[in-house]
Formats: structure tokens, sequence, C-alpha cells
């Protein structure tokens, strides 16, 4: 089994490989004839022009700004500058894996080079210059992004999952025992990917463990699940005193907890026990939504993806609740004005990974073009700072104004008009700018 430090070297070994997307260190650029989709409002600007120095927004003016020499420009040509996507629910590693890849005894330094490193950059490619890991061994693979060895989005760590045992993190194969009676933890947690935690005691050091790591948020698993053998999507998990000791341990460090969970009785419970965020909840009912919106409480949730042939038939049949509940829980959501967000939660089917953009548009169905706009940008980023001085990028995301970070897209069209256009990045996505950087231009 792979531990962590061999997961750390094998990254960094990939990490000075040559990549094909290169970004150049951060410049002073201007945008010139843009039009700005600025993260919030209900349509673009007139034509401006887009100031860049060094990894903000410096200024934008309609009238010509003076620039010098060592100065990029970019000729927009009436296209639409606007803020990078951000996806809330990722999991970096289990996203760029398959289950066989990760069970096999097979597991490589070759795959994990290849996929890990490989899926960052590709999602970066995509547009997206944020994320949050919801779960997993990430932190060699952030801190390779952050130095620049390897081009990928800004990572807003959770680290290990933290399970209760019989969990949705507990990911023990039948012949593996518990580790409190027989002394040897499971194959998942030599690999840094969940931690089973049973009691107050063994909850916080779980959660200190991981904000030990640099985690920006701690991950908790607070109900049944779809992708785990052993409990059913029905259930509650961990008791209010241990639900309650992750929270004062994540407050404590300035920051806050996020639980997977979908019924209204583990959602209510994480909710009294002072979680900020609940993942999924497509289960949830009027009453409890109308909780969560009076607590303030966020609800990142998904469209979660079609059932798959490669998926166990076993997870097909706990998923269709919850597959059902997700057309109910979405516009109940926005009626009620609760702290919305969205993330796409792609679990073992790489192939899925290049439908990240397309996620997008299954919000239409409820949502304006500008109003989805706005939640992958805007309404994200600010999820992403209830971390506090635990978020590891200071500064403003997810919008375009004077003194924001520049994490930029410049797209061919309009995309208010035509969200279509954010599918295809490939083509439409002409300049990606992450932290004052370009890492595509294709108009030069």
């Amino acid at each position: 089994m792979l531990s962590l430090q061999s997961i750390s070297s094998l990254i960094f070994a990939y990490l000075f490989l040559t990549l094909s997307a290169q970004a150049q260190e951060p410049e002073n650029i201007l945008f010139e004839n843009v039009r700005v989709f600025d993260g919030q409002s209900k349509s673009l600007s007139g034509p401006v022009n887009v100031w860049i120095e060094g990894n903000k927004v410096k200024s934008i003016s309609a009238a010509q700004i003076p620039s010098g020499e060592g100065v990029t420009k970019i000729q927009g040509n009436g296209k639409t500058l606007m803020p990078g996507l951000i996806d809330v629910h990722v999991h970096m590693t289990f996203g760029a894996l398959s289950m066989r890849e990760m069970m096999s005894p097979m597991l490589s330094e070759g795959v994990i080079m290849e996929k890990v490193g490989g899926g960052a950059e590709r999602m970066l490619m995509r547009g997206f210059t944020s994320v949050r890991d919801a779960g997993g061994p990430i932190f060699p693979l952030k801190i390779g992004i952050d130095q620049g060895k390897l081009n990928g989005p800004r990572v807003w760590p959770s680290g290990a999952t933290i399970s209760q045992t019989a969990g949705h993190g507990d990911f023990r194969t039948p012949e593996e025992k518990s580790r409190r009676f027989f002394g040897e933890p499971s194959r998942a947690e030599r690999f840094n990917a969940t931690f089973i935690a049973d009691g107050r005691d063994e909850v916080l050091t779980a959660v200190r463990e991981n904000l030990r790591f640099g985690a920006s948020q701690i991950k908790l698993m607070a109900g049944g699940g779809t992708s785990s053998a052993y409990d059913p999507v029905d259930v509650t998990q961990y008791t209010f005193d241990e639900m309650r000791a992750a929270v004062e341990a994540a407050e404590d460090w300035g920051t806050y907890v996020m639980v997977h969970a979908y019924t209204p009785r583990a959602i209510r419970r994480a909710i009294d026990a002072g979680v900020k965020c609940i993942e999924h909840g497509q289960l949830l009912d009027k009453k409890t939504l109308r909780y969560a919106a009076r607590k303030k409480v966020w609800l990142s949730t998904q469209m979660l993806v079609e059932n798959t042939p490669n998926m166990d038939p076993q997870r097909i049949e706990k998923r269709a609740p919850v597959l059902e509940g997700q057309a109910r829980v979405w516009p109940m959501a926005k009626k009620l004005k609760l702290k919305l967000a969205w993330g796409t939660d792609f679990l073992f089917e790489p192939e899925l990974n290049d439908r990240q953009n397309e996620f997008i548009l299954k919000l239409q169905t409820w949502f304006t073009n500008a109003e989805i706009l706005k939640m992958v940008t805007h309404d994200n980023a600010e999820l992403l700072q209830l971390s506090g001085l635990r978020s590891p990028y200071p500064g403003k995301l997810g919008v375009v104004e004077e003194g924001a970070l520049a994490d930029l897209i410049l797209v061919d069209g309009d995309p208010l008009a035509d969200l279509s256009l954010i599918a295809n990045p490939a083509e439409k996505f002409v300049v990606i700018m992450k932290d004052g950087k370009v890492y595509k231009n294709t108009m030069n």
C-alpha cells in the first residue's frame, strides 16, 4: 500500500515532467475592448479595457489605459471577460482514478503520475480556476500546484474524510477488521482517504490531524451514501456530541465543517451541532430547508450524474431516491432563498471529468443563465471564503472588479445569452488566466 510519503514523492516526481500547458509568469497584461461579466450582474458591461498588474485586477475603464513597454496586450474584440469557474465539490484523487485502479494491489507510480497530475491540469484548462476538494489524499497535489510545478486550479483541501465505523467513509473490504479492536489501520486510512473515528476524542484527533496538514475546512460524514457498501442512504451518522466535537475543533481554528448527508434527520442534527455547509441534501423536505435558510447554512448540492454501466448494481439501487429527489430540492431551495452552491462530485469514473462544464447547463431547468453564472463564480467564491484565515489564498475571487484576484476567462461570445458556450471550453475559452498567469491564449 502506498503511504502519504510515497504518494508525495510520486506526485512531486511528476511535477518536474514537461507539461503541455505552461503558464507565463505574472506580468502586466491589458485586455482591450472586452465586455465584462463581473460575477453578479444580469448583463454584460459595455466595451472596456481591463488592466492586470501582477496577480490582481488593477483597473477597469471605458477610456484608454496607458501602457508602456513590456505590457502584454490582448485584443478582446468584444469578447466576454468573466471570472474563472469554481467547483466546490470535487475529489481530485478519487475523480481521477477508477475504483478498480484504487483497489488494485498494482496501483503504481505511473497511474498516479498520469491520472492525478494530468487531471488537475485538464481541470484548469476547462476554465476551473478554483475548486474545493471534498475529501481524499490532496495535500501533496495542492503543494505542487501552489509551487508552480504542476498546472491546476487553486485547491481548498479538506483532507481525509472523517467517518464513523460503518459510515459513508468506512471503505474497508470485508476482510479488514476494526483498527480499534485489532490495531491495524485499513487500506483507505493508510492511503489518507479517510479517518474512521468513533467517539468525541477520536473525532477531535481526526479533525486536528487534517488541520495540521493544512485543511481549509473539514469534511464529516453525517449520513448514509450511495457509493459505500455498508451504510443505507436513510441512516443518520455521528451522534450530536461527536459532530459537535468536530465543529468545536474546526471553529477553534477559525473554519467550518461541511457534512455529507441526504435526509432531514441527519441534516437537522448537523445544523443543530453548528455545521455551516450541507453537501448533497437531495432528500430534504421543505421544513428542514426552511430551517437551514433561517440558520444561514449553505446547501452545496449537485445535479448528480445519471446511472452509468460502470456502476455497481447496489449503488444504482441506492441512488434511485437521491436522483428522484434532486429535481425537488433545487426549486424548493431557490424559492426559500437558501445560500446555494454548486459542484459536480464525480467519483471513480475519470471519463466523467470531461463533462464537468456540461453539468453547469443542467441547472437551466430552474435558474436563468445569469443566476447560474453567478452561482458558479461569485456565490461559490463566497462559500470558499467561509474558511476565514484558513483559506489558502487571501484575496477576492469570483468577480471581475478592481482589486480582485486575476482569475479570468475570455469567452468567445456572450455566455449570458448562450450558456452552452461554457460547455465548450476547448473552443470558446480563448484565454484562461489564474493568479495573473496566462495558461491559455489562442488570441495572439
